[in-house]
């Protein structure tokens, strides 16, 4: 069975970049990082499945509104990059979650950096710049009700209101460096918000080519094509009925529980992979 450990664990950290110069395993500690061992964002995005799961339906989410849109639309190559643009994201979750405290605000700084040069006009004739403190705090409370969904579908159903509250205060901390304000901390905050922004999120033939070009792209290897198809239909059914109905997914009973069933099956199976391995991607 080491072989096929060997294999799953090559691929995954393939995917994620692990041993890039963003991933902060092997690093010496310097300190337990922002959050802590004991914080419940240790315990959510360590689980592999269900952060790639929740990261496809952040991405689906994110772009339904114009100005997340228009900036994945005017600088980035998504068309022939979007497994960069997730291994990215991953990046910078692995290390602002398990980086020391120094080297996550670093790389916040970089980030921030970054956005500065991504801003440009809207279609209705306004503007955009991905710095606006809005526009982050939309981005942010995509990704993590996402990740958090994922988790307690694939993960742990029973993580309590309480310590629900306690990871999406917990990130918010993140995202109040990057610049976001007004970030909601409780579930039912980000319910609130999220019902709230919804007169502001549209669906077009840009939405539809960005959301394609995600939802297309090709398996790293033929070994995780299986589990690249799994991730891809399960981030879509962690949107909310809302969104996916906005982008016109329609998966149907029976499709619904054949992807939820196999991507428990796969789930299980990464973590029997990435035993024993080192964050970020540990199980």
């Amino acid at each position: 069975m080491q072989p096929v450990r060997r294999a799953i664990r090559e691929q995954v950290h393939k995917l994620v970049g692990a041993g890039s110069r963003e991933a902060p395993a092997g690093e010496p500690r310097r300190d337990d990082g922002i959050f802590g061992p004991d914080s419940v964002a240790w315990r959510v995005h360590r689980d592999f499945t269900s952060m790639m799961i929740g990261g496809v339906g952040s991405l689906l989410l994110q772009m339904l509104h114009p100005a997340a849109l228009a900036g994945v639309w005017d600088h980035s190559n998504f068309r022939h990059d979007m497994p960069g643009r997730l291994r990215r994201t991953a990046q910078f979750i692995s290390v602002t979650t398990y980086g020391s405290t120094e080297r996550a605000l670093e790389l916040i700084a970089r980030v921030r950096d970054i956005h500065d040069r991504v801003q440009g006009a809207l279609p209705d004739g306004g503007t955009y710049s991905a710095n606006d403190p809005a526009l982050l705090t939309w981005v942010h409370v995509a990704e993590v009700r996402c990740f958090l969904s994922a988790y307690l579908r694939y993960r742990n159903p029973f993580l309590s209101v309480a310590e629900q509250d306690r990871y999406f205060a917990e990130t918010a901390i993140i995202a109040e460096h990057l610049g976001a304000t007004s970030v909601p901390t409780t579930r039912s905050s980000v319910d609130a918000y999220l019902e709230a922004m919804r007169p502001e999120l549209r669906w077009d033939r840009r939405t539809r080519q960005v959301a394609g070009a995600l939802l297309s792209q090709p398996a790293p290897s033929p070994l995780m094509a299986p589990f690249s198809e799994l991730v891809l239909d399960a981030g879509i059914d962690v949107l909310p009925a809302w969104a996916a109905e906005m982008h016109g997914f329609r998966l149907g009973p029976r499709r619904t529980r054949a992807i939820r069933a196999g991507a428990l099956g796969a789930g299980a199976l990464v973590r029997w992979a990435l035993h024993d391995t080192a964050a970020p991607v540990k199980a």
